[in-house]
């Protein structure tokens, strides 16, 4: 099959669960002998695109632009550019795929695609990460531009297509906003070993890693380690991540007192943090919004086990079984999080053991190669135009 993946990123330019998603799926079709044409916006320097296995053809149809502000917010330009680009584009080539696979956010190369799919004559596809809540749409962008943007993702939901959730929330919204047909939830993003690790003795130390950006929510991380820290001999707590919150959390770490019990390298390379997950008393997700979280899967394959918070935007709880794999916090209260760390210390290691065989009777449904193949036979199933 001829196969057109739309995504704005690619990874390793940007990195998260989404690009690493569309980088495995071309890379996978291209090895299963299909034609496939990756289209984003270029984040690389002038010259030949870079080359992805398979060999995938990787199309930039969009200039290098600066996707977040400051704070940590999507800007609304490098949507807009690249919805026009995915347009052109197809509007050029759309006759010579069967099947156009892209992300719903952020919404303008969706609505691209579904526009010149009758013309074209393609299947369409589309991943849906998350889907966000009214008030999370005024939170993000404020009354005007927060209901413009409901609208807007409302709309997409409206558009004839296959579609995929990676959590019961967010397929559970999706149905909400009006898509009509059959969505299907993939449960697997995880690519490392499906082997569990063997459950080993954990140092007194609570580990932190993401992007630092608001909805991470780092300094609840630092109260709670500080306050876990006053009830546990030795604890310390490691935040790996780099973003728009990072002075925040070193002004926290500092207003707490707890430079020597506390550090913020910023981003480190995967084999250390690997090395610290497997020796971690726990892995600390404070996220008020998670699409997926696969910090947990990655802590749990090493029998580490996880504290998520509970929120109305945080799909990671659905990846974590209270007292199994981790705890799940009901309140964003730096107390209560700091119960929770004392609860897994005191757990001890019969915790890693569950944690372990958590991981052990989930790892089929939770590796990417059972979505990929999903997807892979999915694509016989997608509707033509008539």
């Amino acid at each position: 099959m001829r196969i057109c993946v739309i995504y704005d990123c690619l990874f390793p330019f940007t990195v998260g669960g989404a690009e690493r998603w569309y980088r495995n799926l071309a890379e996978r079709l291209a090895a299963d002998e299909h034609e496939v044409t990756y289209l984003t916006l270029r984040q690389w320097d002038r010259g030949a695109a870079p080359a992805l296995d398979g060999p995938v053809r990787v199309v930039a149809v969009g200039p290098r632009l600066a996707l977040y502000t400051e704070s940590g917010r999507r800007r609304i330009l490098p949507p807009l550019v690249f919805g026009l680009g995915v347009l052109w584009h197809l509007l050029r080539h759309g006759r010579r795929y069967d099947v156009v696979h892209t992300c719903a956010f952020p919404y303008f190369s969706l609505l691209a695609a579904a526009v010149l799919r009758p013309f074209r004559r393609y299947g369409l596809v589309v991943d849906w990460f998350e889907v966000w809540s009214r008030s999370y749409w005024h939170d993000y962008l404020g009354g005007l531009q927060g209901r413009i943007g409901a609208l807007v993702q409302r709309a997409c939901a409206a558009v004839p297509q296959r579609a995929f959730c990676f959590s019961e929330l967010h397929a559970a919204r999706l149905r909400a906003e009006g898509l009509r047909g059959e969505i299907t939830v993939l449960r697997g993003l995880y690519s490392g070993s499906l082997e569990p690790a063997p459950a080993r003795a954990a140092d007194p130390l609570v580990l932190f890693a993401g992007r630092l950006i608001p909805e991470k929510r780092v300094t609840l991380g630092v109260a709670a380690v500080a306050l876990a820290a006053r009830r546990i001999e030795g604890l310390e707590g490691l935040f790996y991540g780099d973003g728009p919150e990072r002075d925040r959390l070193h002004a926290a770490i500092a207003e707490h007192g707890a430079e020597a019990i506390l550090s913020a390298p910023g981003f480190a390379d995967a084999e250390l943090v690997e090395a610290d997950m497997r020796r971690a008393l726990c892995m600390l997700l404070p996220s008020r919004r998670e699409g997926y979280g696969m910090v947990v899967v990655e802590a749990s394959a090493h029998a580490t086990p996880s504290i998520v918070v509970a929120g109305e935007d945080n799909a990671a709880t659905e990846l974590v079984e209270d007292g199994v794999n981790g705890v799940v916090v009901e309140s964003d209260d730096p107390e209560a999080v700091a119960d929770a760390i004392v609860r897994v210390h005191e757990a001890g290691p019969a915790l890693r053991e569950s944690t372990a065989r958590w991981f052990a009777e989930h790892a089929g449904e939770l590796s990417l190669e059972a979505s990929l193949e999903q997807v892979l036979a999915s694509y016989a199933l997608v509707d033509l135009p008539a």
